[in-house]
């Protein structure tokens, strides 16, 4: 499945359950006018079941606004879910008090979508990296030093950049910084969001490899969220559909990719660029746009957009069933659409 593929195996044994969440939902209220009364309720986040475990790579993709980055925050309790639960290593993250919020956090921490908002301009790179461990507390000065080149060149990134500022470094660099102040507490789940998607090519790939690598020598646990399939299928074990706040298909990559069973995802697919000379792919056009949070359709929620769509669709909300090779989907038709269709132009 791509040049990352041996590193899926890098965990290697039985993997248990790093984190765990049940019917995550999270509402936003919507509030107008200059007396913010209430206008409605936006539900970003539907009821999501997820699992992560020891050093496994799980993927979260779909259209912007679907709720992926969303549900991220809600895993790390960035933002307060409204309801459901989250456990890391078995404990009730919900429950927890700041005081004891901020010792987990240690162990879970977010690579931010965008570099230049999330690094403060005022900070030299040493400082940006060395602030998680002076946060919690972590060695004294020196040793918070000799920490931040340790990171540094764990990132693959040359010392002598350390006192220069964010707007002084590329993407990449920054976004590497980015990298290295997220492993320098030492966590066992890194939250990735977008993390290569202000990036050219050839750099994407640098950032791939070295999450990697990283994965491969720390163990780490890794939820990557992009809308990017063909990024998604070169670092993932699992991959999440999301489409209006529910996860749609769930499967392990190559399975999810060669034999989709929902027709949002077989779309997606479609758009993915075929790795060959000459060829091609049947491109599906989804019609409309996805539908509002705070107005969802009723029943299943792609319903109006999706080409194998019956009466059942409109009134019955399918649910997120098991199918063959840990492929879960949830859909009244699963593999009706067929696989995105292969074709070549020389033929």
């Amino acid at each position: 499945m791509g040049s990352l593929s041996a590193a899926r195996s890098g965990a290697g044994g039985t993997l248990s359950h790093l984190l765990e969440a049940h019917g995550v939902v999270k509402e936003f209220l919507l509030r107008r006018g200059a007396l913010r009364r209430r206008a409605g309720t936006i539900r970003a986040v539907a009821g999501v079941d997820l699992t992560l475990a020891d050093g496994e790579v799980y993927s979260l993709v779909g259209e912007s606004g679907c709720g992926k980055t969303t549900l991220g925050h809600c895993l790390l309790r960035l933002v307060e879910p409204t309801a459901g639960r989250v456990r890391f290593r078995g404990e009730e993250l919900n429950t927890l008090g700041r005081r004891a919020l901020r010792r987990h956090r240690r162990k879970m921490q977010m690579v931010f979508q965008d570099p230049a908002g999330a690094l403060n301009p005022r900070l030299r790179v040493e400082r940006l990296i060395e602030e998680p461990l002076v946060i919690h507390r972590l060695g004294d000065r020196s040793w918070r030093k000799a920490a931040v080149d340790r990171l540094l060149e764990r990132v693959e990134l040359d010392r002598s950049l350390r006192s220069r500022f964010p707007h002084q470094l590329s993407g990449g660099q920054r976004q590497r910084v980015l990298i290295a102040r997220a492993l320098a507490p030492g966590p066992e789940l890194v939250v990735a969001d977008e993390p290569v998607v202000a990036l050219d090519a050839s750099i994407q790939a640098q950032i791939l490899e070295l999450l990697a690598k990283l994965r491969r020598e720390l163990g780490l646990g890794l939820l990557f969220i992009s809308h990017d399939l063909a990024v998604v299928e070169r670092i993932s074990d699992r991959v999440g559909v999301m489409y209006l706040g529910r996860i749609v298909e769930e499967g392990p990559v190559e399975e999810l990719f060669l034999r989709p069973r929902h027709p949002y995802t077989t779309a997606l697919l479609s758009a993915v660029p075929v790795p060959s000379p000459g060829g091609r792919r049947r491109r599906i056009v989804l019609a409309g746009e996805p539908p509002s949070a705070m107005e969802p359709p009723s029943g299943c929620a792609f319903h109006p957009r999706c080409p194998v769509a019956s009466a059942r669709c409109a009134s019955e909300r399918p649910r997120l069933e098991m199918g063959a090779e840990g492929h879960l989907v949830a859909c009244h038709h699963p593999g009706e659409a067929g696989p995105p269709d292969w074709t070549n132009s020389a033929s």
